[in-house]
């Protein structure tokens, strides 16, 4: 059975270094490398993997945000620099973590467990989704949000966020420039986005509290918020009092 991979890692000799150390692994196809992850992300829609070697600091976005872009998940041998990624790469169901430099052998090892991997998965590949709902131990307040629009991917900084809503499977992320659409859950951004900046009114909703410009009644014992752009959000009664706390009122 032949393996299909990609390499991808900013750094030319990091690359070269995972192709040498292959050469005995004849059932491995590199079918092509990329520099970045968007590069990365072309790829793996073109090529449909079934193994990528992924360094996790690079330009543009990390392998991370990367990953998140994706709707099944190959399997994923992560290399890096820096050890402190190494509990989120397992916890993404990561084959192995190479923290680099790294040796021939342990490579060895790395391969070895991701083939066993690929063998087992042949009929459970779970959605990327399902993975990252499953882990979401990232600590600290994420400071930007990467989205797919088409062909392309941007990267929204999170002060540019006015609200985020709850969409199916998916979240809608608005900002001055429009909607976006991301293939993650509501429970992620309540958790990563700054508890100071924002407020989970809803179950379907999160506000930025510096759009807020007014709260009105809504109906019988319920309040409506008016953002700048506009937009009325309905508030719950639980969403009420977390706004009440954080606002002082």
């Amino acid at each position: 059975m032949t393996i299909k991979a990609i390499i991808i890692d900013d750094e030319q000799p990091a690359r070269n270094l995972i192709r040498s150390y292959l050469q005995p692994f004849k059932e491995i196809d590199v079918v092509t490398e990329c520099q970045n992850g968007f590069e990365g992300l072309k790829a793996i829609q073109e090529f449909n993997p079934d193994l990528i070697f992924l360094d996790i600091q690079m330009p543009k976005i990390t392998g991370f945000e990367m990953l998140e872009l994706l709707e099944q998940l190959p399997v994923v041998i992560f290399s890096t620099a820096y050890d402190q990624y190494a509990i989120k790469a397992f916890e993404l169901n990561a084959a192995d973590y190479l923290l680099k430099p790294y040796e021939e052998e342990r490579f060895g090892q790395a391969v070895s467990r991701a083939l066993e991997r690929i063998e087992a998965a042949k009929d459970s590949v779970l959605p990327v989704k399902e993975i990252l709902d499953s882990h979401q131990t990232e600590s600290g307040p994420i400071d930007r949000i990467v989205v797919k629009t088409g062909n392309k991917i941007k990267v929204i900084p999170v002060e540019q966020v006015e609200y985020i809503e709850a969409y199916d499977d998916y979240v809608n992320i608005y900002t001055s420039e429009g909607r976006f659409i991301k293939q993650q859950t509501m429970g992620f951004y309540d958790k990563h986005l700054n508890a100071k900046e924002f407020a989970r009114v809803h179950r379907s909703h999160i506000v930025r509290l510096n759009q807020i410009v007014q709260i009105e009644p809504y109906e019988k014992d319920s309040k409506v918020l008016i953002l700048r752009s506009g937009v009325r959000i309905k508030v719950s009664r639980s969403g009420l009092k977390v706004l009440k706390d954080k606002l002082g009122l």
